[in-house]
């Protein structure tokens, strides 16, 4: 049985690969797992590979949803994001970390917004 949690997360990386594609994104894989924890959306654009962390949250009353990417957690999309190089090295060298904030419920309307190369 899915949780209420699971069930807004799933959502919200949904609706963050549709806003990509619509904004014209290419979507090459969704949750790719490694050690270091998974890759919530791999995307591509005028040759540049965009490595995604969805964060979704039903309103921002306690946090907005982008505050939860920490410093830690950057760190995790790091390792991860080399892992997924070494394994896929025709990649290129051109990449970046974004992170999409969606908030709201499933079924309803989403509000999202899009951070772009969130870690330099």
């Amino acid at each position: 049985m899915t949780t209420t949690k699971q069930a807004t997360g799933r959502w919200g990386e949904e609706t963050a690969t549709e806003y990509l594609k619509s904004k014209g994104y290419r979507v090459l894989a969704r949750n790719v797992h490694s050690a270091h924890g998974e890759i919530d959306i791999v995307a591509s654009k005028d040759g540049l590979l965009v490595f995604v962390e969805v964060k979704t949250r039903r309103s921002h009353a306690f946090a907005y949803p982008e505050d939860s990417v920490t410093r830690r957690k950057q760190a995790y999309m790091l390792f991860a994001a080399n892992e997924y190089l070494q394994a896929h090295p025709e990649s290129g060298d051109s990449w970046q970390f974004d992170v999409i904030a969606v908030e709201g419920k499933p079924g309803g309307k989403a509000q999202v917004v899009h951070f772009e190369n969130v870690i330099e």
